[in-house]
């Protein structure tokens, strides 16, 4: 006989850790408690010495499939005495060491219970157990009790207090446990605020059914839903003022999904998951469903709520899912806000009682290779940790567009979720608020700050702000630096490597705009050994929206006619602005390189949302065409050059249709960096290349580009953990700043 005291760190609460724990210690017949504490979970047990070993080795072997265990570490203690085995009361330590669980979709045993006429939460929209159901939305504060979340708000009735202590229900100690007699309730208001008696859903379900728009409230914020025909959706557009960028859908099942598009295995588990992402699939028609996304893919996710699955009932296939907001401003999750905000646009508010405590939008991603390719972190997915091999307290504050922040502690990074464009001033306040929160949650007191170098940016202005009220190291990191750093981490790569950085704009060491990169090193430093031939911006950021200002500066480099756009508004003030170089700032930003060509290829000429000339491109371009255009490669001063001229004059002067060219422009881009990758190896004996940036959100080059370089005899690493775009840049500026500490660098 022996008595053993066992700790386990990771992400064990909110999962059915205890409850799991709890059956495995009766199994064995042993005595005890276990509890939550700020670290994980503690454990002390008596009994048979080799019983306890297996269950030490069963707590990481059999674990629920939402806990993630980091560690579990065990020693002998004195015999006790224990009547039995019991759930104690949590203890929150000096630390707060515990992991959080993100929101996790229904499981199919509460999605059976939820439509089984009977059941005593028949058609409740809250119902959820230890498998299923909100966790970080709701959480105010660690360990992860009743009393720390948004249900403290609902005592439970006897009924569920029954299920809550029975260690044989599926119940036993699930937090947000309720029913109808205790739980939160919906209610369903007018165009005008009012509420509207009756049941709520059905009042949704019938505005729907005639055509309206319906503010829904889910698990991180609120939806503008209404039904997929092109009547609705594009009265939708008018009034939130989209008119153009894609929106989202959600589909009843995978089956539903399938029939819009081409659905692969690895893409059907994806949706299909306790994360319930939405996945971009490819139409099964590019040119079906424009007036919901004007190119070849739909963004498609399965009701993920109790709550979306009665809106969906059985005669709904899919809906319009939208994140309710007003023009890029953070996703509205309070009801007060949603009546007022939306006056005008929704013509009612499916909404409930119970608090959003943390904003999270949905999670947005693709499958590349058989694996996720994240392009928006956020729900189903935050807070889960990145472990990478940092060894202090860090703060990362990311970039301006697709904002995120990272923090860290001993052995984890924890990447915020996607939170929008710091531009905007509520964007702005709701991050800083955020940074606060997970500091609290997460216990993490910054020992230093790292941020980008643009002076400009309002997250460097904070970082400065509070690197100086606190008295804390800063460290500015290079913003393509910070992208190869974030890649190598997700990749758990260590020492130097190539990284190959294509973006829209990025601050450069020189004071440049950059993007369009070849970099060589490491999480401690780096050496720009490839670029593109700068392009000329007439009117600065001015460009980035009327994108045909790219074209023009691309024609007119290359000794081309500009006349194609004389029709263009300012033209012939643009055109001596780009002669002359007055306010014209040169950028080597890949994405300018693709707005011009789409421009030139008459694809689009004014860009109504980010990168959508590029997205417009890839969307054109012929999947069968092999040729490619014309470039060159010039070096000078260590610095690899890519030449488009030759590419530019093909355009220009060929009579192919758009979508052989548009091909043949990414060809180029894809010889072209194959070369200077290899070249680059050459000269400083590196054969990994990581790829990073917002340009690898395009599939068409990700389709071709790493299996060239492999066949190249490269290693080539992709994304998999954090987002390519801005959004994951924060996770490598944390460990470029751990490298300067390691190291001994001065920040």
């Amino acid at each position: 006989m022996a008595a053993f005291r066992i700790d386990v760190k990771g992400i064990v609460q909110g999962v059915g850790f205890r409850p799991f724990v709890h059956r495995l210690v009766e199994k064995w017949g042993f005595t005890g408690w276990v509890q939550n504490t700020s670290y994980g979970a503690r454990l002390e047990l008596n009994g048979a010495r080799e019983g306890l070993l297996r269950v030490v080795e069963a707590l990481k072997a059999e674990a629920p499939p939402l806990a993630m265990i980091e560690s579990v570490e065990f020693c002998e203690v004195p015999e006790q005495d224990f009547d039995g085995f019991e759930i104690i009361p949590s203890e929150a330590g000096e630390h707060m060491e515990t992991l959080v669980s993100p929101d996790v979709g229904i499981c199919a045993d509460c999605r059976r219970e939820l439509l089984t006429p009977g059941d005593r939460r028949y058609k409740y929209p809250f119902i959820n157990c230890t498998n299923c159901g909100p966790r970080f939305t709701i959480i105010k504060s660690v360990p992860y009790d009743r009393a720390s979340t948004s249900m403290a708000d609902f005592p439970m009735c006897a009924d569920c207090a029954r299920e809550f202590g029975d260690i044989r229900d599926r119940r036993y100690h699930a937090q947000p446990d309720c029913c109808p007699v205790c739980g939160p309730r919906c209610f369903y208001l007018d165009a005008e605020g009012r509420e509207v008696p009756g049941d709520a859903i059905e009042s949704a379900r019938r505005e729907l059914k005639r055509g309206g728009i319906v503010c829904v409230k889910g698990l991180g914020g609120m939806h503008l839903a209404c039904l997929p025909l092109e009547g609705a959706a594009r009265e939708l557009r008018r009034r939130k003022r989209r008119d153009e960028k894609p929106f989202a859908l959600m589909c009843r099942d995978t089956d539903c999904a399938r029939r819009l598009c081409r659905v692969s295995g690895a893409e059907a588990a994806a949706l299909e998951s306790f994360r319930k992402p939405i996945v971009l699939l490819e139409k099964r028609s590019a040119r079906e469903l424009e007036y919901l996304s004007e190119n070849g893919s739909l963004g498609i996710m399965l009701p993920y709520t109790p709550l979306h699955v009665l809106l969906m009932g059985e005669d709904i296939d899919c809906l319009v899912m939208t994140s309710a907001n007003i023009s890029d401003t953070p996703i509205i999750s309070d009801n007060g806000a949603a009546v007022s905000e939306l006056a005008g646009i929704a013509d009612g508010f499916l909404l409930h009682n119970r608090t959003i405590q943390t904003r999270c939008d949905d999670s947005l991603i693709r499958i590349f290779s058989g694996r996720e390719y994240p392009l928006r972190r956020s729900r189903g997915y935050v807070p889960y940790p990145v472990t990478v091999p940092v060894g202090g307290r860090y703060l990362a504050c990311g970039a301006e567009q697709k904002a995120s922040f990272c923090l860290s502690k001993p052995g984890h990074a924890f990447p915020s979720q996607h939170m929008g464009d710091l531009k905007n001033a509520e964007t702005l306040d709701n991050w800083e608020r955020q940074i606060e929160h997970f500091s609290a949650l997460f216990d993490i007191r910054p020992e230093a700050i790292a941020c980008d170098l643009h002076p400009d940016y309002l997250s460097t202005a904070y970082a400065e702000e509070r690197s100086e009220a606190e008295g804390i190291p800063l460290l500015r990191v290079q913003h393509h630096h910070a992208h190869m750093a974030a890649c190598m981490a997700d990749n758990g790569l260590e020492g130097e490597c190539l990284g190959l950085i294509w973006d829209g704009t990025g601050y450069g060491s020189d004071g440049g705009i950059w993007g369009g990169e070849v970099l060589a090193g490491g999480f401690g430093g780096f050496s720009r050994v490839g670029s593109i031939r700068p392009i000329a911006l007439a009117g600065g950021d001015a460009a980035i929206d009327d994108i045909w200002r790219a074209g023009a500066a691309l024609l007119l480099d290359a000794g081309c006619d500009t006349a194609r756009f004389a029709g263009e508004e300012g033209f012939e003030t643009i055109i001596k602005m780009l002669k002359t170089g007055t306010n014209s700032p040169k950028s080597s930003g890949m994405g300018r390189l693709f707005d011009g060509a789409a421009a030139i290829l008459g694809i689009r000429r004014r860009a109504g949302y980010e990168g959508q000339g590029a997205i417009l491109l890839e969307a054109a371009a012929d999947d069968g065409e092999a040729g490619s255009l014309g470039f060159d490669l010039a070096e000078a001063d260590g610095l690899l050059t890519l030449d488009w001229r030759p590419a530019v004059r093909e355009m220009a002067a060929s009579d192919e249709g758009a979508g052989t060219l548009a091909a043949r422009f990414m060809n180029m881009l894809i010889d072209a960096a194959a070369e200077q990758l290899l070249r680059a190896a050459r000269g400083c004996g590196l054969r990994r290349v990581v790829l990073s940036g917002g340009v690898f959100q395009n599939m068409y080059i990700m389709k071709r580009l790493p299996a060239r370089l492999e066949r190249a005899g490269l290693e080539v690493y992709t994304h998999s953990r954090v987002s390519t775009n801005d959004e994951g840049l924060s996770l490598g500026q944390l460990m470029v700043l751990e490298a300067h500490h390691v190291l001994g660098g001065t920040a």
